[in-house]
């Protein structure tokens, strides 16, 4: 004779609350189709950008040991597109990760509205768009962590320059006109 312990979990069947697919689809990073996360969306921007500035560090060196200088700011725009382009298929992946369309990511150019993009969170399981993303890897994570960072590395530095020149005008004599 079974005697059922009144103290024991429920047990329940809930299958049906949340779909039970573990099914993710790959990453794409020059395609605007898929989904990014959130984090992903962060870190893949922040890896995009690192390459970015050392593409265009590599050019410019390239430049000025060619001896074309003016030349080579240039060329360091140029080493830009590559990037923005990647920017604007990441916005696409992360639009249609909350389930919104990639034209929705030209929100991205008005003032603040870009903000929705780092933190509103994707729809869980699948969407229109397919299957949500992987889950994220500690290279991802590291790469987002470092784009705050680097933020406010470089609004410390703004406010530091900014207090560095008004003190250099404080320091100037004002000459008096002679009479």
């Amino acid at each position: 004779m079974s005697v059922a312990n009144p103290y024991q979990p429920p047990r329940a069947n809930v299958a049906d609350v949340r779909s039970s697919s573990t099914s993710y689809q790959p990453v794409k990073f020059w395609s605007r189709q898929g989904r990014v996360s959130r984090l992903q969306y962060l870190g893949y921007l922040m890896g995009g950008y690192l390459l970015l500035i050392l593409g265009a560090g590599i050019v410019g060196f390239i430049a000025a040991a060619a001896g074309m200088d003016k030349s080579a700011t240039a060329l360091g725009m140029i080493a830009a597109i590559p990037y923005v382009v990647f920017s604007v298929l990441m916005a696409i992946q992360r639009a249609h990760d909350m389930d919104w369309s990639g034209w929705t990511c030209l929100l991205t150019l008005i003032p603040f509205v870009a903000f929705v993009w780092f933190f509103k969170a994707g729809t869980p399981g699948e969407n229109r768009f397919g299957a949500p993303p992987p889950p994220n890897t500690t290279k991802v994570k590291i790469l987002a962590l470092v784009m705050p960072i680097i933020a406010i590395i470089g609004i410390v530095a703004a406010i530091a320059q900014g207090y560095a020149l008004k003190t250099k005008a404080a320091q100037t004599p004002i000459e008096q006109p002679a009479p």
